[in-house]
């Protein structure tokens, strides 16, 4: 039998309501900066690489729901938002088809969303790093640490260079000493950009994962607060992000996560606007 284990979700409540930090803080030990025993960060490295890619190769056999919400608040006030829930099926030749099931309109006024904005909330967010793409990063090792009932190792990851037109991650990852996998990312996309007459800055965010299959890590959810300091304005921007519904092409094998079917829409339907 799979043993499957999870952080506890039980904060997300309270995160979509700003509270955040405070839950956050409370769900993880302290950090533990020894060296691993039995294994030294190289290994660490290595073996968590190859089993991203294959988590990479896994999840492109996965359809699943992505809702996202985008909000500009001002104090206590969201004065801005932008809605959208898609979901990412199969055709009967396994060719992937993304479907808008729910898209307000959106009332954003003092940012606007982009394609690069578009390309991190379905390709970065989600943060996948393989061994194809470990030679990309500088990957220091800096600790252990409790998320929950998860002992992870700890590193902080930055690439090496910014090539031109290519998107990376900075920041921090954690991975689950039992499965070598990222359970946990903290950190932005980079570079920001700052052109004369283009101006795209991006959130801190971080993004959960959750073991659906009872073999791979999938992200289910997405968070970020954060002030972007644009030359002629500051922007509080909170983000929200929610992966639900994962189910394998050409599977009729029902994926429960707490007792519940994931896609059964009794128990996970679409956020309404507020």
């Amino acid at each position: 039998m799979h043993r499957v284990r999870f952080l506890k979700l039980s904060f997300l409540a309270v995160a979509a309501s700003g509270l955040f930090s405070v839950s956050a803080t409370a769900e993880e030990g302290s950090l533990n900066t020894a060296q691993p025993t039995g294994i030294t960060s190289t290994e660490i490295i290595q073996r968590f690489a190859a089993k991203e890619k294959e988590f990479a190769a896994a999840r492109e056999q996965y359809g699943y729901r992505q809702s996202v919400k985008v909000q500009t608040v001002d104090g206590d006030t969201v004065d801005g938002e932008y809605q959208q829930v898609f979901d990412v099926t199969f055709d009967d030749s396994g060719r992937k088809i993304k479907t808008v099931v729910f898209a307000p309109a959106p009332t954003l006024q003092r940012i606007g969303m982009t394609s690069a904005d578009f390309d991190d909330i379905e390709n970065r967010l989600p943060f996948v790093l393989t061994s194809d793409e470990i030679d990309e990063y500088d990957i220091l090792y800096v600790g252990q640490q409790q998320e929950d009932e998860l002992h992870c190792y700890v590193f902080d990851i930055a690439p090496k260079k910014i090539e031109k037109k290519q998107r990376y991650f900075q920041g921090r990852i954690w991975v689950d000493d039992h499965d070598f996998q990222i359970v946990k990312t903290y950190g932005q996309t980079v570079p920001q950009i700052r052109g004369k007459n283009d101006e795209n800055l991006f959130p801190k965010f971080t993004t959960w994962r959750e073991q659906i299959d009872g073999k791979y890590w999938f992200p289910t959810y997405t968070y970020a607060q954060d002030t972007l300091h644009f030359r002629n304005q500051d922007v509080v921007i909170r983000e929200v992000i929610k992966y639900t519904d994962y189910r394998k092409f050409g599977s009729k094998t029902k994926i429960t996560y707490e007792g519940k079917e994931i896609g059964n829409p009794k128990n996970d339907g679409p956020d309404k606007p507020r």
